[in-house]
């Protein structure tokens, strides 16, 4: 800030200032201190949740493998069930299983270099969309997305949960979604730290409740395993390759998951020679890996199924495929109705509230997200889990269950679209092409605000998809949809990228900061800078240096979430042209490879 002699004092804090200008200075000095309180105040009630930044070594405590079953923790939904019983009504057996392996396999991909990152540089969803593509601004877009994937599947799970009150204590289903919306809020309150433990604690009991009388009917009635081989489905057709895609489809609207595994993974340990195998295992099947337990489950969902269609009632229909009373009637053949119905309430009771917590914790970290970047204000987390569990009880209310798998199908397209063209953006652009910068930039002034090649991707790959879906082009390509959303990410994405060439990722080459942001094991540095306008110490990875300096001219530092609410843009330092000298997390042959584009 420029200092002007004077004889005069400000009465806000002292400095002299220039004679005629003391007012406006002081409203001045009135605005920088109530953002220098909202900074704070952000500060203190986001410790533990991070929703606006990288989360420091400090927070990270957790072993690799805690970590990774508490993120397992909280594939226990029951939607799962559900989804594979609802495909495998519609299409038979053999076509949902195909379609469930199929996009599994197509999620498992798409999850790796996305869970990779959230793992190894401790970033959620959102911070690695804004330099993968978005930009600081454009990923918002992104979030909504997974914001409303919250709030969806909220409502899906609470559904279940309202149906088991229903059937076994016979509460109202509209007095049981509000039952299941209020339950997690005084556990979601608390973030992080209380859902690790809610995890840790109850996925034995939902392991034994779902798994045991399963397998006992697996070995005790053969014919219910041949009866599930055999089925045919509503269609009564033979495996087609249109009846497989379609079952897929409904599969595919599982992805945001992923973001819900991230938000537990980003607190994974730096990875070190001593840690390395634990860190990969636990990345492995905590991250990309939550598909292949979420795939079990579906297949056992159409088999659940199955057997209540061919030896319980026939005339079931779709009431088959909820879980409630799939699991009831499990356990109806291996002891008393009354036992029977006992026990399916507590399995649906844990496994929904396990998910539902994570739900309304990460639907709370998306909004808050949104908000805060583009008000620059904060009003709390608190506020934004009330607003998400709002939205899902109206879906609830609107029985979104009934529609499950046309709602589903539709929302893949636009979850496929987002989750490849991230996904794309760090295996192509940045691994091959080198036109993104291999360190996943998040900082506001560091990030351009807009990136066409994300937002490029994305829009035109909904778009065409979203076409097909509805059947502008024809019946014929309307069961492909998905897969049009899923190749036109996966060629616009590095497409976007060379016609732009990478110009659009970064507005400077460095942060002002002569110290390097990894460390020699290629973790986030842990060393600490104090932000001068919060007043708090952030570590490295979070801190740029200020346009602000000090009062005798020296360089400050201003953590990424001071700049987040700022919107003076008083701290932000100038767009810098490309210098030469290598960025933060990047090598110099990175930044010799960023000349010759001319980047």
């Amino acid at each position: 800030m420029r200092r002007w002699r004077s004889d005069a004092a400000c009465a806000q804090c002292g400095c002299n200032t220039r004679p005629g200008t003391m007012a406006r200075h002081a409203r001045r000095r009135e605005c920088d201190v109530a953002r220098a309180d909202n900074a704070r105040a952000a500060a203190e009630d986001s410790l533990e949740d991070y929703a606006f930044r990288y989360v420091p070594r400090t927070f990270r405590r957790w072993s690799a493998g805690s970590i990774g079953i508490t993120a397992l923790g909280s594939i226990a939904f029951l939607a799962d069930f559900s989804i594979g019983a609802s495909v495998g009504i519609e299409h038979g057996t053999n076509n949902a299983v195909l379609g469930i392996l199929f996009a599994s396999v197509i999620i498992f991909i798409v999850g790796l270099p996305i869970a990779y990152y959230a793992a190894r540089y401790n970033l959620d969803l959102d911070l690695i969309a804004r330099g993968s593509g978005f930009g600081y601004y454009g990923s918002s877009i992104t979030t909504v997305i997974f914001a409303v994937f919250t709030c969806i599947f909220f409502a899906l799970e609470g559904a279940i949960m309202a149906q088991g009150l229903h059937i076994a204590i016979a509460i109202p289903l509209p007095i049981g979604y509000f039952v299941s919306t209020v339950v997690v809020i005084p556990i979601v309150i608390y973030g992080i730290r209380a859902l690790e433990r809610l995890q840790f604690w109850t996925t034995p009991l939902w392991l034994a409740l779902a798994l045991l009388p399963l397998l006992w009917v697996i070995v005790s009635d053969p014919d219910a395993v041949s009866a599930f081989v055999a089925f045919t489905g509503a269609s009564n057709g033979a495996v087609r390759f249109e009846a497989i895609i379609a079952s897929a489809a409904v599969c595919f609207a599982l992805t945001p998951q992923l973001a819900e595994q991230i938000d537990v993974i980003r607190a994974m340990p730096p990875r070190t020679r001593v840690n390395r195998r634990s860190w990969w295992a636990s990345l492995m099947f905590a991250g990309p890996g939550w598909v292949l337990f979420s795939g079990i489950k579906q297949v056992i969902g159409v088999f659940l199924a199955v057997y209540l269609i061919t030896r319980v009632d026939p005339d079931l229909g779709q009431q088959a495929a909820e879980p409630v009373r799939q699991f009831i009637a499990l356990y109806e053949s291996i002891m008393p109705e009354w036992l029977a119905i006992g026990l399916a309430l507590v399995l649906v009771v844990v496994a929904q509230v396990k998910i539902n917590v994570t739900n309304a914790y990460s639907g709370s970290l998306a909004w808050s997200n949104v908000y805060t970047r583009l008000t620059k204000t904060y009003p709390g987390r608190s506020i934004f889990i009330f607003f998400n569990l709002a939205i899902a009880l109206g879906l609830m209310w609107m029985d979104v269950f009934s529609l499950i798998s046309f709602v589903l199908s539709l929302y893949a397209n636009v979850v496929m679209a987002w989750l490849v063209t991230i996904a794309a953006d760090i295996a192509i652009n940045k691994h091959v092409l080198h036109l993104s910068p291999t360190y996943p930039e998040f900082r506001r002034g560091m990030l351009r605000d807009w990136n066409p090649v994300g937002l490029v991707s994305v829009g035109l790959a909904s778009l065409l998809s979203l076409a097909a879906f509805g059947g502008l082009f024809g019946e014929g390509p309307r069961p492909f949809s998905v897969l049009i959303a899923i190749g036109v990410a996966v060629i616009t994405t590095p497409l976007m990228a060379l016609v732009t060439r990478g110009r659009f990722y970064l507005r400077r080459q460095t942060d002002g900061i002569a110290s390097p942001i990894l460390d020699a094991d290629g973790n986030p540095s842990g060393d600490r800078l104090r932000c001068h306008v919060t007043g708090y110490t952030f570590e490295r990875p979070d801190m740029l240096a200020s346009a602000e300096r000090g009062a005798h001219g020296e360089t400050q530092y201003v953590s990424s979430l001071a700049l987040t609410l700022d919107a003076s843009d008083q701290y932000v330092l100038p767009v810098e042209a490309s210098s030469g000298e290598p960025s933060p997390g990047r090598t110099a042959e990175e930044t010799r490879r960023s000349k010759e584009r001319g980047g």
